[in-house]
């Protein structure tokens, strides 16, 4: 495997501390970009997470123009608060109302791209506990100082030192390490190079997102990775070493919830792309057993692997953004 991508296209948050240069570079080029946070239940993170960034890369630094949040159905104060500090907040299911509801992760990342303005869409998972503005500003200038680049992934953890900076080699979660890793090096040996692929802070350019598909839950990582590399090829990605990130850990057995979702993305994209061919059917429950009352019961979750198709082909979408291919369109 050459290597050559992760020398090239890794990059510290340091390297990109100057952000007066880095709205300059976004003014130079035209942009607007926006910042999403996806949530549920986030009432202890929203407000230091939104008034961090807003401060010092809205007010102090004119670099992000918009603070998105789009929610999930919380039952505590995630939006209320968020709207206190001045996101715009919206409900996934009012979001494009004609389609049929689901409700995950990807969903809420999906429908962003309906709301938002942004010629760059930045994603921040909203539970990060040691929240500091490195973490968009570190995502921006991949893009804004280097034209390959249309797509940034975050990494943290693990010192090993490249060049003249700091970097974290692979700092993976579980799933990361026991899932993603393994399938990758079976089947795309160069993708390993992305050192923390299930990270939840990535940034690109909304031509990339739009073009595609977003699969509502869990899976909707690895298939961002997957389809971005098929279309436009690794050179168009990149990734940052943010440092340390703190959140809320996952039980076993919600992680293997995710990991169940995640093969079965990996697997359906591999047939897609024909590379595969199953003979056999792919069983949507993920069978996990309790034990109740000294006796071991079946615990069972279904997972539909519902996918939003990309959003360049919404009507809504092409009315809001390109409404000059729309005009003479059938009703």
């Amino acid at each position: 495997m050459n290597d050559g991508w992760l020398k090239t296209n890794t990059f510290h948050y340091s390297e990109f501390r100057d952000v007066a240069g880095l709205v300059a570079a976004k003014q130079k080029k035209g942009l607007t970009i926006s910042l999403c946070l996806p949530t549920l239940n986030e009432e202890r993170t929203i407000a230091k997470e939104i008034l961090i960034i807003k401060s010092e890369l809205m007010l102090r630094h004119p670099l992000i123009d918009e603070i998105v949040v789009v929610d999930s159905g919380s039952t505590d104060s995630t939006r209320e608060i968020a709207k206190t500090y001045g996101a715009d907040v919206y409900e996934a299911n009012d979001i494009l109302p004609r389609m049929e509801r689901y409700q995950g992760k990807g969903e809420n990342l999906w429908k962003a791209l309906y709301i938002t303005r942004g010629d760059i869409i930045v994603y921040l998972d909203a539970d990060i506990k040691n929240i500091h503005h490195r973490f968009a500003y570190g995502l921006l200038g991949p893009l804004l100082l280097h034209d390959r680049i249309k797509y940034v992934k975050a990494f943290y953890d693990r010192p090993i030192a490249i060049g003249k900076n700091k970097l974290r080699p692979t700092g993976g979660g579980r799933v990361t390490e026991l899932v993603v890793r393994p399938l990758f090096s079976i089947f795309f040996p160069e993708l390993t190079q992305i050192l923390q692929p299930l990270s939840g802070e990535y940034a690109g350019y909304r031509d990339i997102f739009d073009q595609i598909p977003f699969p509502i839950g869990y899976g909707v990582e690895t298939s961002m990775i997957l389809d971005i590399y098929r279309r436009w090829g690794l050179e168009v990605m990149a990734q940052v070493d943010l440092d340390r990130r703190i959140h809320r850990n996952q039980d076993t057995k919600a992680l293997g919830k995710m990991a169940f979702v995640i093969l079965k993305t990996f697997i359906n994209r591999k047939l897609e792309l024909g590379l595969i061919d199953l003979h056999e059917k792919m069983y949507d429950e993920m069978i996990q057993y309790n034990l109740v009352r000294e006796e071991y019961k079946a615990n069972i979750t279904r997972f539909e692997g519902h996918e939003r198709p990309p959003m360049i082909g919404i009507e809504e979408y092409r009315e809001k953004f390109f409404p000059e291919t729309t005009q003479g369109e059938s009703p």
